[in-house]
């Protein structure tokens, strides 16, 4: 065989082997990126509206199974008592479980309304002296407690979303139109409710 055609075969195979990583070059970036988009950590985001100040936090609060510090004590901070000022370190668990309502009643992105978060032992007497269904050693005082309601989703839907977590205590206030969640022992309660509703409990 001609040295010239040696010479040509070989470039020929040269040529059709640039083309072809030429080719998959895009195919294995975009493996790449999607590889490097599946390894990143979710992201847990709360919207919450405190009723009582006016205070609004739209957030990330977790990325993966970490709690984001900065956002945790911006949380905390919001639900603080808003009677006395003073400021809690709420268990992270609670904010997973608001995080966890949202997303079973399929509004992931809705914003919460906050009643109450955490509770001085100065205003947890306060309560229990002029209202009625206030706990001698509410779960508020601990920063274990959240009150809260969602607009637009009806509160016996929401409490019901809430024990099929089965993630703490769950209470329902019919009256006052929110439900009380916490992080305590899986129970229910349901105050000064018709007998209607307790139907199935």
């Amino acid at each position: 065989m001609p040295v010239t055609t040696q010479i040509g075969k070989a470039l020929q195979r040269r040529w059709i082997a640039s083309a072809m990583a030429c080719l998959l070059a895009p195919l294995g970036t975009l493996a790449k990126s999607s590889n490097v988009a599946a390894e990143q950590p979710q992201e847990h985001r709360l919207r919450l509206f405190h009723t009582h100040t006016g205070e609004r936090i739209d957030i990330i609060y977790r990325r993966g199974d970490t709690y984001l510090p900065n956002a945790i004590t911006k949380l905390d901070f919001l639900l603080r008592d808003f009677r006395t000022g003073d400021v809690r370190h709420f268990d992270p668990r609670l904010y997973d479980t608001l995080k966890e309502l949202t997303i079973s009643i399929g509004r992931p992105g809705a914003e919460i309304d906050i009643i109450c978060g955490y509770r001085s032992p100065w205003t947890n007497e306060f309560l229990r002296s002029h209202t009625s269904g206030v706990a001698k050693n509410s779960l508020h005082i601990q920063a274990e407690a959240i009150d809260l309601r969602i607009p637009g989703v009806n509160t016996l839907k929401l409490r019901q979303a809430a024990l099929a977590l089965h993630r703490g205590g769950v209470g329902y206030y019919p009256h006052s139109d929110f439900i009380h969640v916490d992080t305590g022992r899986v129970r229910q309660w349901c105050f000064d409710c018709p007998p209607s509703l307790l139907t199935g409990d």
